[in-house]
């Protein structure tokens, strides 16, 4: 039997298939573009919702591929890729007024906290995850067996409020229309959505990722900024 080249059929096995190279180097090219416009698409949307008081992710980034032109799905970002987009924008360009903007609204976050404190009120949104700014209402989530009791006692305390309607998904597999109640108070605006005592045990799912939206009690925004406080002055006695 005659032998075999040398690395002959090693040589084989290794050659690709015609083409191949070439169709994984398109592919690659591919998906660097999608990429880059996702990334493009996250800081314009970003942009948006610092500059522009867009509040929901959704229709930030539908504006941004409009403004940028860009019109392939696969090229829009998730709603934490503009997220972190955000934080970065406000760091930058922002600075003190964001952080200041974001000190006030988590204080009166407190008093508010002790106001509602009969309804179980929970702190959410932009003022709880630190992407507050000067546009940014208070949201909070009361808990009350008559959705009705909520607007008794703010008018009982002499604050008008208006009435709103908000689709919250519960679970993956219900979604209610809740009632929410805006009013203003110390120059800020607060944003009130009653939910039933039984959405305690299980926050509703956030429209940022479709995981349960992070909340905190009073007690637990008090040791929030008690914990910033103390990174933010670390060598104090």
């Amino acid at each position: 039997m005659p032998a075999a080249a040398p690395g002959g059929d090693a040589l084989q096995s290794a050659q690709a298939p015609p083409g191949s190279a070439a169709m994984h180097r398109a592919r690659q090219h591919a998906e660097t573009r999608t990429r880059e416009r996702r990334h493009r698409l996250a800081h314009e949307a970003a942009r948006l919702m610092a500059e522009g008081g867009v509040r929901d992710f959704h229709q930030a980034k539908l504006k941004a591929a409009a403004r940028l032109g860009i019109h392939d799905d696969a090229s829009l970002p998730r709603n934490r890729e503009i997220e972190q987009a955000l934080r970065e924008y406000q760091r930058i360009f922002l600075g003190d007024l964001q952080a200041e903007a974001l000190r006030q609204r988590r204080e009166a976050a407190i008093r508010a906290l002790e106001f509602l404190a009969g309804f179980e009120p929970r702190l959410v949104g932009p003022v709880l995850d630190g992407t507050a700014d000067a546009q940014a209402p208070v949201l909070l989530h009361v808990h009350a067996d008559d959705p009705d009791a909520v607007a008794r006692f703010l008018l009982e305390h002499g604050i008008p409020a208006q009435a709103r309607m908000r689709r919250l998904r519960l679970d993956r597999e219900r979604s209610a229309d809740l009632p929410v109640w805006l009013f203003g108070a110390e120059d800020l605006a607060f944003d009130l959505t009653v939910l039933p005592p039984q959405a305690l045990r299980q926050a509703p799912l956030s429209a940022t990722d479709g995981r349960p939206i992070r909340r905190a009690s009073l007690a637990q925004l008090r040791t929030l900024l008690a914990e910033e406080e103390i990174a933010a002055h670390p060598h104090q006695p």
